[in-house]
């Protein structure tokens, strides 16, 4: 990645904007830090009457520095914005775009506003703002969905290449979320990590820890959830979760997660208390919300689960990770809940290689919740989502299905980058009710590999999971399923794993027979498995419905009396809307 591979990148498809919009941030309430030093900042804001955006970007320079939005975190095809201040006190500002890794061309039509350039002894702030919709075919479009931001800069006003001053970070900037940060004499942490851990020399390894809990003196919210990776070894920790235990774990414990007779004892931590993945942040949760600890009806014990990836098998590697729980004692409306949903991780689910583009589907089907929980079916108000694949993995959809029916997203990253995943808000909240269904859609491409993929723990082998953040919290621990094993093996001819595994590798495979295989799978029958935090599950058979493509948005030119041109951006926004429905009425009353 060339020049100015980390101006911020951003990937939105444009979809109900008119809900988002409505709501008036103020100027800039919304803020990030985009790189792990402190030395890169932004904050942002949306008017939703004149359909802008403003951003200031913030960096320890005194040179040039650089914003865009790009599709896939990468320099080429990024929408960009360059300024700073000259020695002499003039300033320069300029919207530009990327084509290849060469020094971005300027735009044709600049539709960048600059509102403010400043430098001073602590660095450059530049403040400036656009269109949500510019219909520039240079500019990129910001709307409701995940965004890759890239910036770079350099140390004089010569722009030229930045060598390592530049970064990436996944951010939504239309549904983000205002941090609520309690008082400091309320907050306490609790450090979840693994201890001087000697990492082995194995490409892949799942290392678990089960600890104790503190005593606390009544109940906290944990608001804030912060990764503690050791330095140097970043490169090491793939991904991190925390588990509740149920009560019949008593005892501390470590060592290997899913080998041995420990395993066992591992695996009835099964409830997802946090998660957390490579490439991401701090974790907030909403002002209203929080997780919940000190309690009868929290655990006592937490299991960590540490996924190393040790590719290159470095020997005396070892590390000391987790995470961070930031609590308080001011209590928040609602305690926080996780929900793992997607595909069954198991080795019998199967992806051909040489694909473009395959997809496998996990179902879920809210209306088995009632045999495994006790009282009314419940509601889930989902705020937020963690999406996760392993290396082949390019794009991955949360739908939501009411009465057969897709209804909307619980989560969509078209552009997944398996370095940056990071949980994402939803803007609003969604209600999840009894009898939905929740179908996660995981895209992968295996042109570069000439054996199938299976499904499993290792970076190699894959996985189609989401992670959905809810209130109020339920005893519910996953909902996911699989293609029935025994119809899968009518279907395709083969007594188990192995023959299906070794049909596939002597098979030849182009676009025609990857697309057979996929709608063969997609129509079988799915073994469904719900399970809770005490380790109860129930399973079911369903179907896979029809995934609706994701919204795009257009921009359209309307004719003019005078037998001009205007560009008006046709969008889900409802000013968008009202404006172009004022041009027609405008234009039928001048004919």
């Amino acid at each position: 990645m060339m020049f100015v591979a980390g101006l911020c990148s951003a990937l939105l498809l444009c979809t109900g904007l008119a809900s988002v919009l409505g709501q008036d941030s103020g100027d800039m309430p919304f803020n990030e830090t985009l790189d792990s030093a402190g030395n890169v900042s932004l904050r942002w804001g949306f008017d939703s009457k004149q359909e802008t955006i403003t951003f200031q970007l913030a960096c320890k320079t005194s040179g040039w520095v650089g914003f865009g939005l790009s599709p896939s975190g990468e320099m080429d095809g990024s929408d960009i914005v360059i300024g700073g201040v000259n020695p002499n006190g003039t300033t320069y500002f300029t919207d530009r775009h990327a084509v290849d890794a060469q020094l971005p061309l300027v735009d044709g039509s600049q539709d960048y506003t600059l509102l403010s350039l400043k430098e001073d002894a602590t660095g450059t702030t530049m403040k400036f703002s656009r269109k949500v919709q510019t219909c520039d075919k240079d500019d990129m479009e910001i709307s409701t969905s995940a965004m890759k931001l890239i910036y770079a800069y350099g140390a004089d006003d010569s722009i030229a290449y930045h060598n390592n001053a530049r970064g990436t970070k996944s951010v939504n900037l239309l549904q983000s979320t205002q941090r609520s940060t309690p008082s400091q004499d309320t907050v306490g942490q609790l450090e979840i990590t693994v201890n001087s851990f000697a990492v082995p020399e194995r490409d892949t390894y799942y290392h678990c820890r089960i600890i104790k809990s503190p005593n606390f003196p009544g109940k906290r919210h944990v608001y804030r959830i912060e990764p503690k990776i050791q330095s140097g070894n970043v490169d090491l920790v793939h991904h991190m979760l925390v588990y509740a235990c149920p009560a019949s774990v008593s005892v501390e414990l470590e060592g290997e997660c899913y080998s041995g007779q420990s395993m066992y004892v591992f695996s009835s931590c099964q409830q997802v208390v946090i998660s957390w993945a490579v490439g991401g942040q701090d974790i907030w949760m909403p002002p209203n919300a929080g997780i919940s600890i000190g309690t009868s009806d929290d655990p006592v014990f937490y299991r960590l689960e540490m996924h190393y990836s040790n590719s290159k098998l470095s020997k005396g590697r070892v590390d000391s990770s987790g995470l961070v729980f930031h609590y308080t004692s001011e209590l928040r409306a609602n305690d926080v809940g996780i929900l793992e949903v997607g595909l069954i991780v198991d080795t019998s689910y199967v992806i051909p290689p040489n694909a473009k583009d395959f997809k496998t589907y996990g179902l879920c089907n809210t209306s088995t919740f009632s045999q495994v929980l006790s009282g009314d079916p419940p509601v889930l108000n989902v705020f937020a989502s963690l999406l996760h694949t392993h290396l082949a993995g390019r794009g991955v959809r949360v739908g939501h299905y009411r009465n057969g029916e897709q209804i909307s997203f619980l989560g969509k990253n078209e552009h997944y980058d398996f370095n940056l995943q990071e949980t994402m808000f939803l803007g609003s909240l969604v209600q999840v009710k009894a009898g939905d269904e929740i179908l996660v859609e995981c895209t992968y491409n295996t042109e570069s590999r000439k054996t199938a993929t299976q499904g499993g723990l290792g970076t190699t082998n894959e996985m189609c999971l989401a992670f959905l953040l809810y209130y109020p919290r339920t005893k519910l621990a996953s909902c996911w399923s699989l293609p029935e094993p025994t119809a899968m093996s009518a279907a395709l001819g083969v007594k188990g794993t192995s023959e299906l595994v070794a049909l596939m590798n002597s098979s030849v495979w182009n676009d025609t027979a990857v697309g057979r295989f996929e709608r063969t799978v997609r129509g079988l029958p799915q073994l469904m498995a719900v399970s809770v935090s005490n380790g109860t599950r129930t399973v079911d058979l369903s179907f896979i419905r029809e995934f609706k493509s994701s919204p795009a948005t257009a921009c359209t030119t309307l004719p003019l009396s005078g037998g001009g041109e205007s560009c008006a951006p046709v969008t889900a926004g409802l000013g968008l809307c009202i404006a172009l429905l004022t041009s027609l009425i405008s234009l039928t009353r001048a004919l």
